[in-house]
Formats: C-alpha cells, sequence, structure tokens
C-alpha cells in the first residue's frame, strides 16, 4: 500500500509538471538582422497557470559557446517562471556577441515577464558550462546590461553552474589571446575581474573536485574567495560530491530552487 501511495505522488508530481504551459520560440529582439539571429535568437517560458508575482528564472545552456540549444533546467517549475533562452554561437557569430544576446534576453524579461505572471523585481539568471560563463558576465559585468537601462543589481541573484570564470578558453580563440586552454587569463572578458561588494547574490554550483573539468572548481573557489574578501554580503558555494562538468548541470536544480527561496525570503 506504501509504495503504491508514493508511485501515485511521483505520478502525480510529473502530471502537475506537465501541465505548466510553455510558450515557445518568442523573439527577444524586435529586429532581428539577419535570418540566423532570429533563429536561434528565441525564448521557451515556462509559466505556471497560477503564477502572479512569482520569481523568474532565465536559464542559458552550455556547449563551449560553439554548440548547444535552449533547454529548460531540471528541477521544479511549479513555483517559478522558468524562461530558457537561445543565443548565437561561434563561428557563425564572432565575440560578444552572444553575451549581448545574453543581455539583450534578460532585458526583454524584465519588460515583458509581468504578462506570463513573473515579477520583474525578481529574476534570476542561470546557466550551466558556457551558459554559466554568460550568466556571470552579464550579472557581473555592467556594461551588457547597460544599452538597455538596466545593472546588474537590478538582478534577484545569479546561479552559475561549472562556469568558467577565468577567460573563456574559446573566446581566447576568438581574441588570439596567447596561451593553451588551461593556462589562465583573467582579462576584461573574466568574470573574476568584475568581483566586487556590490554585486546581486550570487551561488555557485560546481562539481566534484576529482572529476569535474580541470581546474573549474578552483577558479571557482577563487571567485567566492574573492567575492568575500571584498565583503559581498551574499556568496554561496556548493560543490557537489560524485558529479562531474556533465552531470553537474541536471544535479543542480535543487540548489538553484533553494537559493532562490532563500533569497525570496530575505525580501519579503
Amino acid at each position: 500500500m506504501k509504495k503504491t501511495f508514493v508511485v501515485l505522488l511521483i505520478v502525480a508530481a510529473l502530471s502537475a509538471a506537465a501541465e505548466i504551459p510553455v510558450v515557445r520560440d518568442l523573439p527577444y529582439y524586435s529586429d532581428p538582422t539577419n535570418a540566423y539571429q532570429a533563429a536561434q535568437c528565441t525564448l521557451d517560458i515556462s509559466a505556471p497557470s497560477t503564477a502572479t508575482n512569482a520569481p523568474v528564472l532565465i536559464f542559458f545552456h552550455g556547449g563551449g559557446l560553439t554548440t548547444g540549444k535552449k533547454h529548460f533546467p531540471e528541477m521544479n517549475r511549479s513555483n517559478l517562471v522558468v524562461i530558457a533562452a537561445g543565443y548565437r554561437l561561434s563561428p557563425k557569430v564572432p565575440f560578444p556577441c552572444f553575451i549581448k544576446d545574453a543581455a539583450a534576453a534578460v532585458a526583454w524579461a524584465f519588460h515583458h515577464v509581468s504578462a506570463y505572471g513573473g515579477d520583474p523585481h525578481k529574476i534570476y539568471v542561470s546557466g550551466h558550462s558556457a551558459g554559466g560563463y554568460l550568466t556571470a558576465m552579464i550579472g557581473m559585468d555592467p556594461r551588457w546590461l547597460k544599452p538597455h537601462n538596466l545593472s546588474p543589481r537590478d538582478l534577484a541573484g545569479i546561479i552559475p553552474v561549472s562556469a568558467q570564470v577565468t577567460t573563456h578558453f574559446n573566446v581566447k580563440k576568438m581574441l588570439d589571446y596567447p596561451g593553451e586552454q588551461y593556462r589562465p587569463l583573467i582579462t576584461g572578458e573574466a568574470p573574476l575581474y568584475y568581483c566586487s561588494s556590490n554585486l546581486p547574490p550570487i551561488c555557485i554550483v560546481v562539481g566534484d573536485r576529482a572529476i569535474e573539468w580541470p581546474a573549474r572548481l578552483e577558479e571557482n573557489e577563487l571567485m567566492a574567495a574573492s567575492l568575500r574578501a571584498l565583503k559581498h554580503p551574499c556568496v554561496e558555494f556548493h560543490e557537489l560530491p560524485g558529479k562531474n562538468h556533465g552531470t553537474v548541470g541536471p544535479a543542480a536544480g535543487p540548489f538553484v530552487e533553494a537559493f532562490i527561496q532563500k533569497i525570496e525570503a530575505k525580501t519579503k
């Protein structure tokens, strides 16, 4: 009897998740310059029908800035408006088109998410791997949101998952910076360059140091330590045992949800 009850609960939860309305392929540029931008720069929105002034999570996929496509993170979406954002990829576009796209997607959410039950004052940004790099860049470097009359401080929080926070290895290639892939470089294209005390709340999630991408955990540890040394008031760091660079993405969902709930509880 107990096993049957548990199975029914799981089925009910899955059914509830499946019933969340999803709007797909909304463009976030009003006037795309070409067919590639029109195809890539779109959003999928998962918005519970009961959402009213709900927190909003914008999620950027991984793929080294060269591959991948938009998808929802693996997490409970019943209490959030979740936006999966696409962006243009190298080599079809040069640096910094993908960062500009990420900023434009976030700006779209500020102006339009209320129509889907989201609160523009509760916008969180997350992403895995390259998506985590984009998350950290727009959430830490003020240049990218400024053209939209926004600032990183307008974000409720950022949650990079296994992000490269030194200069991204493919950005180094694009800009012809010298050095091997694993030689750390901290330029104006690195989130680490922008550590300060007045950034939005930040939750850093990485995999197991024994099996993560080489040096990925350590550079994220450096960013967390630097932020804390600068007296940033809200920095979380989570190492997920047994998770490698690929599996930490799906496993990060509960930490993303818990962080959002914690920040929301503080602001009530």
